[in-house]
């Protein structure tokens, strides 16, 4: 569409916003003068939703009430609490039901799942991932390699955008992994690059992946919650994902797990097994053989944390109200508004490292600083603005399209625009 410059604008398309009632629902850390603060840091931390205090403080007090009796004759059982998500997560990251699980954290669910998934031979032992991966992901592989007693240094491999390009053609992962495939037994992406805000075409990697012979999984730390996935129809084998990001649980909130249905029942596929992974018809029988649950749900470990869980039904209860569909909806006109205004401002400034290509990003751009990224980083934070600064010289800017309103981003780039 065509936009407009002036502020009038801005609150002209927040009027018309059908998700405009989502943002009194989350709480706003206060800025200059008791104000609002420009809130977009949601790929970090996501803000708290108003109801979180209701929906943990019901399982405190059925703790009080019941005690242990609270598995069963809460409000919620504690017991089968993880299955109040399944039908949740199926949907924002495009499952069914029974390949997805909430349990434990982010790097601990992908070393599950190389656990299963990284089965090196002499032959094909290397792991694919793309350059400028999250830090954690690259301490995961390598560390990962090192226990199958590999030289990371020769087990992993990167790919990288081309000379002169900020972000990684798709062209070069197939041709790769065309020449390359043979010896690669993983590929682990991310869903977006945490970094440049580049979203990959999973379906596409996953079948380059497959047709080289790999095991392809992602993780979707920057992607669940932001785009509209479809991971069972992408044929993705596995992927995880934290949650306090655009999933607002709040600080090291339980992450999430997706498993290819083929994958539900293999017996040959080994695991880390543990008392909550096991079939629930049999769980309390106490034997010392292990009979894994159906699904995603046989790699959990151990019982839920329901207290943090709680806080991450709060927020997956708005998504569903919402919908992926209508929030990825916002999130591209709200970006493409963004880019625009910062488009506007003066050349010589600013260059966004983000894929113009809607389909190639999610709620995030990636503004590189041309002068002095730190002093330019300071200016935001006095002036309200809570955002994140990357080395060596990016701003990242999150829409969050529950809570981030139009004119939240016309503020920003004037704001943007003055302190240059």
């Amino acid at each position: 569409m065509a936009f407009e410059s002036g502020i009038e604008f801005a609150r002209k398309l927040d009027s018309e916003d059908p998700m405009r009632g989502f943002r009194d629902r989350f709480h706003f850390p206060e800025g200059p003068g008791g104000s609002d603060a420009i809130y977009l840091c949601g790929n970090s931390l996501g803000l708290q939703p108003k109801s979180v205090a209701s929906y943990v403080n019901a399982e405190l007090e059925d703790w009080a009430k019941f005690g242990v009796e609270g598995h069963f004759h809460g409000r919620n059982p504690w017991y089968s609490y993880h299955e109040m998500f399944s039908d949740q997560f199926a949907h924002i990251v495009g499952a069914k039901p029974h390949e997805v699980v909430v349990m434990n954290s982010l790097t601990t669910n992908l070393h599950l799942m190389m656990v299963s998934f990284y089965r090196p031979t002499m032959h094909r032992y290397k792991i694919l991932i793309e350059a400028s991966a999250f830090p954690s992901d690259q301490y995961a592989v390598a560390s990962q390699a090192a226990f199958h007693g590999y030289d990371p240094d020769d087990a992993i491999l990167e790919i990288g955008p081309r000379e002169g390009r900020d972000t990684i053609s798709h062209e070069d992962i197939e041709e790769f992994l065309e020449a390359h495939g043979s010896e690669i037994a993983l590929v682990l992406i991310g869903g977006v690059n945490y970094y440049t805000g580049q979203a990959f075409d999973m379906k596409r990697i996953a079948k380059a992946g497959h047709d080289a012979g790999c095991i392809v999984g992602f993780d979707l730390a920057h992607a669940a919650g932001n785009l509209r996935l479809s991971l069972h129809d992408d044929d993705v084998d596995f992927a995880c994902w934290c949650s306090y990001k655009y999933l607002n649980s709040g600080p090291g909130g339980v992450s999430g797990a997706y498993v290819h249905e083929r994958f539900a029942q293999d017996p040959d596929l080994p695991r880390f097994a543990g008392w909550w992974g096991n079939d629930p018809e049999t769980r309390f029988e106490m034997g010392p053989k292990f009979h894994p649950h159906f699904g995603a749900a046989g790699w959990q470990l151990s019982n839920a944390p329901v207290l943090a869980m709680a806080a991450l039904k709060a927020s997956t209860d708005i998504f569903m109200e919402a919908t992926m569909p209508a929030l990825r909806q916002k999130s591209v006109k709200a970006t493409e508004y963004l880019l625009w205004l910062i488009d506007e401002l003066p050349d010589g400034q600013y260059k966004v490292i983000t894929p113009r290509n809607p389909d190639e990003r999610g709620g995030q751009l990636s503004i590189k600083a041309l002068g002095d990224g730190p002093a330019l980083f300071d200016a935001l934070t006095k002036a309200g603005v809570i955002c994140d600064y990357r080395k060596p010289d990016v701003i990242r800017i999150a829409v969050a399209p529950l809570y981030n309103s139009y004119e939240d981003l016309w503020k920003f780039a004037q704001i943007l625009g003055e302190a240059a």
